[in-house]
């Protein structure tokens, strides 16, 4: 093993949690360091930066990632962290080398919580003297030009990208790409998604898509809402795919299709419960290591919002494909 092979690389956002990130983050360094546990740490600067920073760690050797702040931050350390395994896909280069924690002083923290990572700073540090990994699966979303399944599921992707939660497609996309939009705009508040929640429930429509599942027709009409999830949590405590299991090689995944508005409100509560399943048959649930999803080519509007950890990443048609490989992440449930 070299130093970097033992070192964690901490990548710090300054601006999560609402500014006091930075604060934090100096209370956790004095516990590092309590602990003795080797790390460096680089801060980020813009949107996206903490994707390059991971990716060049990886390359100059170092296994062990801390992200410092919230699900943002997670979600663009760990594609850095794929981005550089995608690349060298012919070297020795085994993902189970790989191991990601999170520090969680941001404001949005889901992933946590399917791993049960305390919010506490000082337990979280002693999970990672610990060692306390368990093995996650890893997914990866390529976006392509395509027509039909054949195309989707073999035309070079346009952009590739990671779930390390839960992505989702139509209503939750549709919320973060106008809270995303407004924070490039310079606003701030814990009021953007509330805002923006009610925006998407006023203009609400449903979408046309084919999905396919392992390569077979899965679902085929209009409908309100997809999601995928690696872990169970999202948006601030839903459970959309409440049967989701990290390292079981398939990707849970729920559609909504179209129905009266009435038939739709009384079911919203179980977004938060974890009962969604109690409908199974008015919703439709899958779990699968490969998806398709086609928009239908004479709908009224562009093609929906793909959105994966709470990013916008661009559009349908896409393919959802679980790797053979796993990443170790920091988990309570290694201690189980």
């Amino acid at each position: 093993m070299t130093q970097k092979d033992k070192t964690w690389f901490a990548i710090v956002n300054p601006h999560a949690g609402s500014g006091k990130t930075i604060s934090e983050w100096h209370k956790a360094e004095s516990l590092l360091r309590k602990y003795g546990i080797e790390y460096v740490c680089a801060e980020t600067a813009y949107a996206g930066h903490a994707v390059e920073l991971a990716r060049q760690a990886a390359s100059e050797g170092y296994r062990l990632f801390a992200a410092v702040g919230g699900d943002g931050t997670a979600h663009e350390t760990f594609n850095g962290i794929l981005r550089f395994y995608d690349s060298c896909m012919d070297a020795s280069v085994d993902l189970e080398e790989f191991a990601m924690a999170v520090i969680p002083i941001g404001s949005g923290n889901d992933w946590i919580k399917t791993h049960e990572i305390p919010r506490d700073i000082e337990k979280v540090l002693r999970l990672m003297k610990s060692e306390s990994f368990v093995k996650q699966d890893v997914v990866r979303v390529s976006q392509v030009d395509a027509a039909d399944l054949e195309g989707v599921m073999t035309a070079p992707a346009k952009r590739v990208d990671y779930i390390l939660n839960v992505a989702g497609i139509g209503f939750d996309s549709r919320i973060c790409e106008i809270v995303n939009r407004q924070k490039q705009e310079g606003k701030k508040g814990s009021s953007l998604y509330f805002k923006a929640l009610l925006k998407v429930i006023r203009d609400f429509y449903s979408f046309p898509v084919s999905i396919f599942s392992d390569g077979e027709p899965f679902y085929e009409g209009d409908c309100f809402s997809i999601a995928f999830g690696v872990g169970q949590w999202s948006g601030g405590g839903m459970r959309q795919v409440p049967d989701a299991v990290v390292d079981d090689g398939l990707l849970d995944m729920m559609v909504v299709p179209k129905m009266p508005i009435p038939q739709v409100l009384p079911k919203l509560p179980h977004l938060f419960t974890g009962k969604l399943r109690k409908y199974d048959g008015l919703l439709r649930f899958s779990r699968s290591s490969c998806y398709a999803v086609l928009p239908h080519p004479n709908g009224e509007h562009l093609p929906e919002v793909i959105e994966i950890d709470g990013e916008t990443i661009g559009r349908i048609p896409c393919r959802f494909e679980v790797l053979p490989r796993k990443i170790r992440v920091l988990s309570c449930l290694g201690r189980k």
